[in-house]
């Protein structure tokens, strides 16, 4: 899973009752004190953000010359492990992912400019997440398989298809509520 790194992140520090200024490469910003409020408090609103220390990149010779000591923190993000992603399946690896697949596989049919499979998605990561010992769920991106996507009659997306040893059982056509997804998953078990 790919992480990001903020590069410019500023955040407001107060130190013994006093306003200091913490800044970042790029942004400087004082504690707003007129929010009434600590900058933990402020922090609060980012529930999956946590602020740790981690060491100095400064040697101690620079921090003596300089007569300053460099404290530098990262900013955590906690719901980089929350976020589900679905396997893409290809041309390539279909006949090997689906087709000779000992469970039942459910397949979205979507494209990257399609908003209601962007909708969708999260729902079958999280339905994903909760039959992962009885199905597997892959996405077809049919921008590039559409050979795969003509052969199954694919003419709207999504479309969600299930299969079982390497016969198509069911289709749900469009951006169904995750219910709807559970149905159709829970009659091919």
């Amino acid at each position: 899973m790919a992480t990001a790194v903020l590069e410019s992140l500023a955040v407001p520090r107060a130190s013994h009752g006093t306003q200091e200024r913490y800044t970042s490469r790029a942004a400087s910003a004082p504690f707003p004190a007129a929010l009434g409020c600590c900058p933990a408090c402020l922090m609060l609103e980012f529930k999956c953000l946590s602020v740790t220390n981690r060491p100095s990149k400064i040697s101690s010779s620079v921090r003596r010359a300089s007569g300053r000591i460099s404290r530098r923190v990262a900013v955590i993000c906690k719901a980089q492990d929350t976020a589900l992603d679905v396997p893409d399946v290809t041309k390539e690896t279909w006949k090997s992912l689906v087709m000779e697949s000992d469970k039942p596989v459910l397949v979205e049919f979507w494209a990257p400019w399609c908003g209601p499979c962007r909708m969708i998605l999260p729902s079958i990561a999280k339905l994903s997440k909760i039959y992962e010992d009885k199905m597997k769920c892959f996405k077809l991106n049919t921008d590039e398989s559409p050979d795969i996507a003509t052969q199954y009659g694919i003419r709207s997306i999504p479309t969600i298809i299930i299969f079982k040893n390497g016969e198509k059982k069911d289709a749900v056509i469009g951006a169904v509520p995750e219910t709807t997804l559970t149905t159709c998953i829970e009659k091919h078990l």
